[in-house]
């Protein structure tokens, strides 16, 4: 429904898919103006940073096209109109990250994709079907640990509604993270994204594997291929955390 109203004013969606395009493009750009400075960043060619630029950009967009309006749940939790949902005879989850469906945001899937093509045409990276699969690992698991972030952090919202913020800097604030290579950040923090909350899974840990880079923090190899029990464990994490703020749902009382 969402996308075929959006659909019914084409030049509406196209001006603003292209905008969201270009918007998301200005933070490539700030990257670019660093490298016009130096040949490298923290050790990383402007081809490897630009690597960790597409895939976190694309497995956030993807992530937030599917379920970014979960970000909206506060404002059902204030108002009660998180009691028609959870009435209706399917999943509050899938009515939640449904609800305002966005299809504009291809624009930012777009923007990172191109970014991410142009880094691996000048990478010329040693393919083999490892790392092929490594690679089709970080796209979807990025996209799951991500979407999990997005879903733990709405649940968090039946405590405290006002918390959209808070969530978002673990989302769209992690990914402007991810852009950079983990040896330009304090190693505390980037332990905290492999041992916290997972956003080292995304892409800086299969990066290494990809890139041939080495490790900052001297992990276990096999770390490099955990993105898939990262993601099976953010999603279960997730899952019990709706659950439970679903449970302690008491409307408004009005």
């Amino acid at each position: 429904m969402w996308t075929r109203a959006a659909l019914a004013y084409p030049a509406s969606f196209w001006m603003t898919t292209v905008g969201n395009m270009a918007a998301s493009g200005m933070d490539f750009v700030v990257i670019a103006v660093i490298f016009l400075h130096t040949s490298a960043l923290g050790g990383w060619t402007l081809p490897q940073v630009a690597f960790l630029y597409g895939t976190s950009g694309l497995t956030l967009g993807l992530a937030d096209m599917l379920v970014g309006s979960m970000d909206t749940l506060g404002e059902r939790v204030r108002d009660g109109s998180m009691d028609t949902t959870l009435v209706r005879p399917v999943p509050a989850l899938a009515q939640q990250a449904a609800d305002r469906f966005a299809l504009r945001r291809l624009g930012r899937i777009a923007q990172a994709g191109t970014v991410l093509t142009w880094s691996l045409v000048h990478l010329d990276l040693a393919w083999s079907p490892a790392k092929v699969l490594v690679f089709a690992s970080l796209v979807v698991c990025g996209t799951v640990i991500f979407g999990s972030v997005f879903v733990g952090g709405a649940a968090f919202q039946f405590v405290m509604a006002d918390a959209s913020e808070v969530q978002s800097s673990f989302t769209y604030g992690g990914m402007t993270m991810l852009q950079y290579p983990p040896t330009v950040f304090a190693k505390d923090l980037v332990r905290g994204t492999v041992f916290g909350v997972p956003l080292a899974f995304v892409n800086w840990l299969p990066s290494l594997y990809l890139l041939d880079r080495p490790d900052p923090l001297g992990l276990p190899g096999w770390f490099r291929f955990a993105s898939p029990i990262a993601a099976l464990l953010s999603a279960v994490a997730a899952g019990l955390l709706w659950r439970a703020g679903v449970r302690a749902y008491r409307s408004t009382g009005s």
